[in-house]
């Protein structure tokens, strides 16, 4: 897999179906985020700790940040600075290992983690 930015037609195909998903374009990067809330801390650290595993075996990481049982991921290629092959290969890899995680599609909503709403 090459470090080159998605050409038009590969995200023309592969962006409709992530967005699906509920992935959302980044409104001021070449980047894509989501936002999954899990049903408890253990949950959401068992999901990233899949993920990482992953990510060193195609050496490719996202920014990501977790709150206790939310878990805020953006992907995007520093080699190229936008979106590229890689991404899309990882946000499917995410997307399988999330599982029934509730996906917060509406990014301008603040993100509320389990230990604000209980």
């Amino acid at each position: 897999m090459t470090n080159t930015l998605l050409s038009d037609t590969d995200r023309a195909t592969a962006l409709p179906a992530l967005g699906e998903t509920g992935w959302r374009a980044q409104p001021d990067r070449d980047a894509l985020r989501k936002i999954w809330k899990f049903r408890t801390f253990s949950e959401a650290w068992g999901f990233m700790s899949r993920v990482a595993l992953a990510c060193e075996k195609a050496n490719h990481h996202p920014e990501w940040t977790n709150t206790f049982n939310v878990v805020d991921v953006v992907l995007t290629t520093h080699d190229c600075d936008g979106l590229s092959a890689l991404d899309i290969q990882l946000a499917h890899k995410m997307d399988k290992l999330a599982g029934n995680a509730q996906v917060q599609t509406d990014h301008s909503e603040p993100v509320t983690c389990l230990c604000k709403t209980r």
